[in-house]
C-alpha cells in the first residue's frame, strides 16, 4: 500500500521520465515511443517502489528479476533505469546512435541492470518462466517481473510459457499486459481479438486481476496482492493509453513508431505537464 508521499513521488518520478522520453525520442530522430508511454507508470512503481534492486551491485544474485518482453518499449525502459541510476542521464542524448548501448530493443550485455536482451515478441515470459524456476530450483527468494504488450499475446510462445507456469506453479512469477489496446498494423481486437482475455489466463490456471495501469494506488495495491498468491502465477491485466501524457498521441496507432520535432516537441511537454498539473503534480 502506497502511503500519500511515495504516492507524490511516484507520479513526480513518471513525469520526469516521461519528459526524458520525449526529449530521448526527439534526439534519436524517432522510436516506438507510444508503447514506451503507455507503459511507463508500471515501470515507475516497479522501479521506484517494488523491485529488490541495487544500481550499484545490478548483478546481486538475490535481486528481483525484470524482463521487458516488449523490447521496442525500451524508449520508455531506458530512462527509467537512468533515473534509477544505473548510468548517467545524459548518456540518453545517444540513444539509437552509432556505438551506443542504447538501441531500439534493450542488449542486455550493453545496458547496466538489463537482465534480458528482448524485441523479438514472444521470448520475454518463457525467459522469465525460466527464471522464477531457476530460483525455485536454487531455493533464492527473488521474484521475477515481466511485462508484454497486448498485441504481442498473438505469439503462441506466450501461451505455451503460460501453461507451463501453471503446471510447475510459479507463485514467484508476476505479469504485466501492457493492455493499450493498439499494436503496429491497428487496433488488437480488430487485427487479431483477445478477448475474452482475463477468462484466457484464468483457463490457463493463473490468478488474474484487471486493473488501472496508469493508476498508480491501483497498481500497488494489485502487486501487493500478487505477492501474497502462492501455487501459482499471477498476471495483471493493465489497461492503459497509448501514448499517455501526450495529448496527439494518445490512444493512436501511428504512434506505435514516430519522430518529433522540436515544435512537436513543445506541445508534447506542455501536454504532460497539463496532466500531472491536473493531478496536483
Amino acid at each position: 500500500m502506497l502511503t500519500t508521499d511515495e504516492h507524490k513521488k511516484l507520479l513526480e518520478t513518471a513525469r520526469t521520465i516521461r519528459h526524458s522520453i520525449i526529449d530521448t525520442t526527439m534526439k534519436a530522430g524517432g522510436a516506438h515511443i507510444g508503447g514506451g508511454l503507455s507503459m511507463l507508470d508500471i515501470l515507475v512503481i516497479l522501479y521506484f517502489k517494488y523491485l529488490n534492486i541495487d544500481p550499484s551491485n545490478p548483478d546481486d544474485p538475490h535481486r528481483d528479476r525484470f524482463i521487458l518482453s516488449k523490447g521496442h518499449g525500451a524508449i520508455g525502459y531506458v530512462p527509467t533505469l537512468a533515473e534509477r541510476g544505473y548510468f548517467d542521464k545524459a548518456l540518453l542524448d545517444t540513444f539509437n546512435k552509432f556505438k551506443s548501448p542504447f538501441g531500439m530493443h534493450p542488449d542486455s550485455l550493453k545496458i547496466k541492470g538489463c537482465d534480458a536482451s528482448t524485441g523479438s515478441l514472444g521470448h520475454g515470459l518463457p525467459m522469465a518462466l525460466g527464471m522464477a524456476l531457476g530460483a525455485k530450483m536454487q531455493k533464492k527468494d527473488f521474484n521475477t517481473y515481466c511485462i508484454v504488450g497486448d498485441g504481442e499475446l498473438n505469439e503462441g510462445s506466450n501461451w505455451e510459457a503460460a501453461m507451463a507456469a501453471a503446471h510447475h506453479k510459479a507463485d514467484n512469477l508476476i505479469l504485466f499486459v501492457d493492455r493499450n489496446m493498439q499494436m503496429i498494423d491497428g487496433p488488437v481486437e480488430q487485427i487479431m481479438g483477445l478477448e475474452p482475455l482475463a477468462d484466457k489466463w484464468k483457463a490457463f490456471g493463473w490468478e488474474t486481476l484487471e486493473i488501472d495501469g496508469h493508476d498508480m494506488i491501483e497498481l500497488s495495491k494489485a502487486i501487493d496482492y500478487a505477492l501474497e498468491i502462492k501455487g501459482k502465477p499471477t498476471v495483471l491485466i493493465a489497461k492503459t493509453i497509448k501514448g499517455k501524457g501526450v495529448d496527439f498521441m494518445e490512444d493512436q496507432t501511428k504512434w506505435h513508431y514516430g519522430a518529433i520535432d522540436s515544435e512537436k516537441g513543445k506541445q508534447a511537454h506542455l501536454s504532460v505537464d497539463k496532466m500531472y498539473a491536473d493531478l496536483g503534480i
